[in-house]
């Protein structure tokens, strides 16, 4: 014991430190004059001048007969503001969200900039080449480096100290020198199976009564005809009725905006679990805060999964390569996908085809299938192995990109939901792929928002309540026809003879709703018409049991007299507002992408003053007046063509997959609750964007700038 204490003087007057953090508040006193009868005299009453120093939690100290961990003191380092000790103990961790609360028997590492980290989640960034703080960039001169902790622990301790610290604690220190960068950065290399049939088994299910699972609500119709009464005497073509659904709301203890291991403990049987595979873009143009940027974002992803979710990462560049197994995100899956993510470099070119094979193959070769699947793309630049046009000036052939699997699924089993980042990213290509599989295209603009994005992504994903919707709508009155139907990019179908059709709405979040807008026509009557009647049948994503609701006949009350002054229902008015937009933004698209932006700019222009003079905008209707702030926006980023090839045609083409799918997607600053422009945001959304936005470092430079 006496050779330890002088290794440990020895240690101190080398520049070196022993850091022994604050106990609780509950044990400050009961602990401090113990912990002052445990070091040396130098020791307790110095405090270091840098704590660049790895801290070990209180159940990791050893007894009072062992030898405090010695560690290195960087010479000449910034120190935090005093009382910085005990709020940071309060933090979590910038890379995993974990708490880092002295006492958990988690290793803490403070750099030179006086931010804190998890020392297994930095030492894993610094040991593939990473020497810059995550949060402000600061390149460091002193880093951690994993190395055995034996040399510095007494012999005849060490099994007493390893036993007593967590595995991931058990091998660190810190390295003075950065490494030479000249050297080759040697990254792990694991050889990809042949198959991917080694996907983790799904967690057990608890045996449960379906009533405690079973949502009290189901999906909701309602229809509304584009007036209510018709004369006698009158016959109308092309009549509107809406068709309005909406899917019922999200288990109160569902805690989609929760932290995975902060939820209730029923809530990941109350929801559908997801298998989700993340395809991320690791070229050489990822390099520096993008990519530090992107792992926060999937950091915070991977943290709001749960024990029975399953996560697979692919990362591409030049070529693809699977990170990790689907595997389910438990305490132990969720510290593996981390270090993964954290590993990541960025060199190379883009290869996005070879990406979404082998995320296709990770899907397609599961041995074992949750309920719910998809996939995200996130990539800032364009393919440069796959496209070419054989034809000058002919399009690019973008379905070169994506998977047969994925084509040929028209149920859209496995919807991909596609992020653009940045001003040179292939918008194009990316909302190509997404539109082919039922997903979504988002752009993200500004880097500060890559997380929020993100984050309204699985808000989504993770309230999945409803599967397989078909609605079905059939003609009751003899001389009653349906002569169209308006769904968007959701497939619909009419009988030859117009006396019956449907439209396949696939998968809802909780609470979200759809549109869709039916042209009839009705005949003469002397009596009360019934149009139609319309039902639906989905799939509950939890239970598997099939749900089938039949909603209210539409009947149309026929007057004699012809003079009944009635105003258009402003449910249809609305809708039709929103569809004349939409169909606006892809002819102003295609005018732009011939080169003549006037002319996109006067159809957008068109638009306006048409929406302006309707029933809905006049009545003060929220989705007319946003569609038009919508329009203007568009409008200002088309003001030069500089302009419109870094960020317009993104806009546009994030507008269109958002009106297409009647679903939210990132653009601009949509994300943001207080902008005009609607986004079909849902309250699961809703909640996991505000959890994303109360995790960030600063608000700071999240606001787009406007374009000028």
């Amino acid at each position: 014991m006496e050779d330890a204490w002088r290794k440990a003087k020895r240690a101190l007057g080398l520049g070196l430190c022993v850091h022994v953090p604050e106990a609780e508040e509950g044990e400050r006193e009961d602990c401090s004059s113990e912990r002052r009868r445990r070091l040396p005299a130098a020791a307790s009453g110095a405090r270091c001048r840098g704590e660049a120093a790895v801290t070990v939690g209180p159940e990791s100290v050893p007894a009072p007969s062992d030898v405090p961990v010695l560690l290195p003191l960087p010479g000449v380092v910034r120190r935090s503001k005093s009382g910085s000790s005990r709020s940071s103990s309060k933090r979590k961790c910038a890379i995993c969200f974990d708490s880092m609360r002295h006492g958990n028997g988690q290793a803490l590492f403070t750099a030179e900039c006086s931010h804190m980290f998890h020392f297994h989640c930095i030492s894993s960034n610094v040991k593939h080449g990473n020497y810059f703080c995550p949060i402000c960039r600061a390149k460091w001169k002193e880093i951690p480096f994993n190395r055995s902790l034996s040399s510095n622990i007494p012999h005849g301790r060490i099994g007493v100290s390893r036993a007593r610290l967590t595995q991931q604690d058990a091998n660190m220190a810190l390295l003075h020198q950065v490494p030479n960068h000249h050297q080759r950065v040697r990254r792990p290399h694991t050889s990809e199976p042949a198959d991917f049939n080694d996907d983790e088994p799904l967690q057990q299910p608890e045996v449960f009564d379906n009533l405690n699972v079973r949502s009290t609500k189901t999906a909701e119709i309602n229809t509304y005809p584009e007036f209510s009464t018709i004369p006698q005497s009158s016959s109308k073509d092309d009549f509107a009725i809406l068709i309005h659904l909406k899917a019922p709301s999200a288990n109160p203890d569902q805690g989609t905006g929760k932290l995975a291991n902060e939820s209730s403990a029923g809530s990941s049987r109350n929801r559908a679990p997801v298998d989700l595979v993340t395809v991320l873009d690791v070229s050489g143009s990822m390099a520096g805060t993008k990519l530090a940027l992107l792992k926060r974002a999937m950091g915070f992803v991977v943290q709001h999964l749960g024990p029975s979710d399953r996560l697979s990462v692919i990362a591409f560049s030049s070529s693809a390569r699977r990170l990790f197994h689907l595997q389910r995100i438990s305490h132990h899956g969720r510290q593996q996908a981390l270090q993964a993510i954290n590993s990541l470099g960025a060199s190379g070119g883009t290869n996005i085809a070879d990406a979404l094979k082998k995320a296709m193959k990770v899907i397609e070769d599961r041995s074992y299938k949750n309920s719910v699947c998809s996939i995200i793309l996130l990539s800032d630049g364009q393919d440069t192995y796959n496209i070419s046009s054989s034809v000058q000036g002919a399009s690019p052939d973008y379905k070169s990109l994506v998977p047969s699997s994925i084509i040929n699924d028209a149920r859209h089993t496995v919807p991909l939901h596609a992020f653009g980042f940045g001003a040179d990213h292939d918008s194009d290509s990316l909302h190509s792929i997404a539109q082919a599989s039922g997903g979504t295209f988002s752009f993200i603009e500004d880097e500060g928002v890559m997380q929020d994005a993100f984050a309204q992504c699985i808000g989504g994903l993770l309230s999945i309540v409803i599967q397989e919707m078909r609605v079905s709508m059939e003609c009751v009155h003899p001389g009653v026809q349906l002569s169209s139907i308006k769904s968007g990019s959701y497939p619909s179908k009419v009988a030859r003879d117009g006396r019956n059709g449907s439209v396949d709405i696939g998968h809802l979040y909780a609470d979200e709703e759809r549109d869709i807008l039916l042209s009839v026509n009705i005949p003469q009557s002397r009596h009360q018409t019934s149009a139609l009647k319309v039902s639906c049948a989905y799939r509950d994503p939890v239970t598997g049991e099939t749900i089938k609701i039949q909603g209210d006949e539409v009947k149309i009350n026929r007057p004699t007299t012809s003079n009944i002054s009635e105003h258009v229902s402003i449910e249809v008015d609305r809708e039709r507002n929103r569809i004349q937009a939409a169909e606006s933004i892809e002819c102003a698209r295609a005018a732009a992408e011939k080169g003549a932006l006037s002319e996109a700019v006067a159809i957008l222009e068109d638009c306006r003053r048409t929406l302006s003079q309707s029933f809905a905008s006049r009545s003060g209707d929220r989705l007319s007046l946003s569609l038009d702030a919508e329009l203007r926006e568009m409008q200002e980023r088309m003001a030069n063509r500089q302009l419109y090839e870094s960020s317009g045609r993104a806009y546009m083409l994030s507008g269109l997959s958002s009106h297409s799918w009647q679903r939210a997607t990132a653009r601009g600053d949509s994300t943001d609750s207080s902008t005009v422009i609607y986004s079909y945001q849902t309250p699961s959304m809703v909640e996991m964007l505000q959890h994303s936005q109360n995790h960030l470092p600063s608000p700071q430079g999240r606001q787009r700038p406007r374009p000028r």
